[in-house]
């Protein structure tokens, strides 16, 4: 019998614990930006009404490097709490 309740404890706090990943989906708006020294420069977007920088994991995607200082929206799927995303889809504002 405890043995029944213990699985039981074990399985909801497994699934309470982050074993299923969803990542959300965000839609930005903002610029393009080239951060970082050589050899280490990453791109971001800024995001217009809060300025915070969110790091774009996937820069040659969408030729992302082309569109530094430009204003865009971008759809994207946030990545981890550090704010790493990656771009699904573009449209220059």
């Amino acid at each position: 019998m405890w043995q029944k309740i213990w699985m039981a404890i074990l399985a909801v706090a497994g699934l309470g614990s982050g074993c299923t990943n969803h990542a959300k989906t965000l839609e930005l708006e903002g610029a393009i930006y080239l951060k970082g020294s050589v050899p280490h420069t990453y791109l971001v977007i800024e995001e217009a009404r809060s300025h915070r920088l969110y790091r774009i994991a996937n820069p040659t995607a969408f030729d992302l490097i082309h569109r530094q200082r430009q204003r865009v929206r971008v759809e994207a799927k946030l990545l981890d709490d550090d704010g790493q995303i990656e771009v699904l889809n573009v449209e220059e504002k």
